[in-house]
């Protein structure tokens, strides 16, 4: 067993690294679909303003795409070298359902990422059109293993225990397992909610620097589209969601509502009745009880239990050991409801500026629009604290703790990879976020992509990657003022 410093540094850096990586598969998925609703409609209509769109966000969509595969496969070492008792415990499950994603997601996006990317002016429209559908669902399906992977850890069924060694017994049990369903959609939407929030906030900014042109009105009014529409299911799932956690999860679920229960409560009783919402306040793990609460009467009760009277377990009716901290998870949650009741606002107020037929001009609507474009992201994040935070004391839930499967490394070991972990993540990612905000920054061109394929007679025909997409330098025009002024 490691010391709790040992341990706190193997968490933070597992944290640390799975932060930045989640970042870019988010992208990834609601790029992948865009570009192929793009391609679709492009070919349905023969619009060229689709052709340009798709062309300008696969170069964003390929760097985004190398700086994921670059971060997963640094997360996914960590499992040898930092949880190498939780490997050696799990390994039977979490091990397969892993390997799985990449035989069928992985080895499906690369097979036709390289058409994707390089193949428009060398193949026919409909194998083209099929290659990006193919990656698009390619990166559904990654989605769909990776939580079934880490939702066993939350929900763990389908499975004996022998020699300390998990055994799968059932594998559509260990897949759908209780709160796979919901986390799986919640994740999915929550990629397209990001993505869409990344787009609208990139044609705001050319907007509101009057670079007016259809390219950038089709992007702005798709992914207010989508938020008028994408953002209030998402709360209906976290709705679902959240059931789901007080009958499987109820000690994160009272962590997350900073819920103590009543002052006379011992372990095994629930709360009294009619449980009230606290809408901020600061839970004391000490103390045991959230100070400067405010509290909206009996509405805790609705949302929760969808009853008037309905009770949940308060934290002391679980062993001090078995509790989360709560003042992390209580905050992280409500950062991400209240970035996503922001999102629900954005689209209605959309609906309202396109009913009076100023979605492209009102300034103010448009600032709203640029200052969220990171909210998706955060939301993500706060998301994943809230859940994985949740989850402790426990890295299988009720099955295996989490000081039980970190590695027996010295604390000063952990603190020097962390601290080389950020020094490169910063200085690898940062660089790379910032020559994808660079091509952000030129925003869509007329006739994009429509010139001679490279590969061609006397032409390079070495195999490319996928950053090889992103052909064109950046530093003429690097704004894309004079080509706009041109268009204009």
């Amino acid at each position: 067993m490691a010391d709790t410093l040992a341990l706190d540094l193997a968490r933070i850096q597992f944290g640390f690294t799975i932060s930045f990586h989640i970042i870019f598969p988010a992208i990834t998925i609601g790029l992948a679909s865009y570009l192929a609703v793009l391609e679709g409609l492009w070919l349905y209509s023969k619009n060229t303003v689709y052709r340009d769109l798709y062309h300008f966000w696969s170069k964003i969509f390929a760097v985004n795409f190398g700086m994921g595969v670059v971060s997963g496969l640094v997360m996914a070492y960590q499992f040898g070298t930092n949880w190498s008792f939780f490997s050696e415990f799990a390994g039977s499950v979490t091990g397969p359902l892993l390997a799985y994603e990449v035989l069928t997601a992985f080895f499906l996006e690369a097979g036709f990422l390289g058409v994707m990317l390089f193949g428009w002016n060398k193949v026919g429209p409909g194998l083209h059109f099929f290659s990006t559908v193919t990656v698009a669902i390619g990166t559904l399906i990654s989605t769909f293993w990776i939580l079934a992977s880490n939702s066993w850890m939350q929900t763990p069924q389908g499975y004996e225990i022998v020699n300390n060694q998990v055994i799968p017994v059932d594998w559509l049990a260990v897949i759908f397992n209780p709160s796979f369903p919901y986390r799986l959609l919640h994740m999915s939407v929550a990629a397209f909610l990001a993505t869409a929030l990344f787009v609208g906030a990139s044609a705001a900014w050319h907007l509101l620097r009057g670079r007016d042109n259809p390219a950038l009105r089709t992007m702005f009014s798709m992914a207010m589209w989508m938020m008028v529409v994408v953002a209030p299911v998402q709360a209906v799932i976290g709705d679902f969601h959240g059931l789901n956690t007080l009958e499987h999860q109820p000690a994160k679920l009272a962590a997350i509502e900073g819920h103590w229960g009543a002052p006379d409560d011992v372990a095994g009783q629930t709360s009294a009745e009619g449980l009230p919402l606290i809408l901020f306040g600061w839970p004391d793990m000490q103390r045991e009880t959230t100070r400067f609460a405010l509290e909206v009467p009996r509405l805790g009760s609705l949302i929760l239990t969808h009853s008037w009277d309905g009770t949940i377990p308060g934290l002391k009716s679980f062993a001090k050991d078995e509790r989360p901290n709560a003042t992390i998870v209580f905050w992280s949650f409500r950062i991400m409801v209240g970035l996503g009741l922001l999102m629900i606002l954005l689209g209605a107020l959309s609906l309202w500026h396109r009913w009076r037929g100023r979605l492209y001009q009102s300034s103010w609507f448009l600032r709203f629009a640029l200052a969220m474009g990171p909210a998706g992201l955060i939301a993500i994040l706060a998301g994943w604290y809230t859940t994985e935070i949740g989850r402790q004391p426990w890295v299988v839930y009720g099955v295996m703790r989490t000081e039980d499967a970190v590695s027996p490394h010295g604390s000063g070991t952990l603190a020097l990879s962390l601290a080389l972990f950020v020094v490169i993540y910063l200085f690898v990612f940062g660089a790379g976020f910032a020559y994808m905000m660079r091509l952000v920054r030129k925003g869509p061109r007329p006739q994009e992509g429509t010139g001679s394929a490279t590969g061609g007679p006397g032409q390079q025909r070495h195999a490319m990657r996928p950053l090889s997409a992103v052909e064109e330098g950046l530093d003429d025009d690097e704004d894309g003022d004079s080509g706009n002024r041109r268009s204009e």
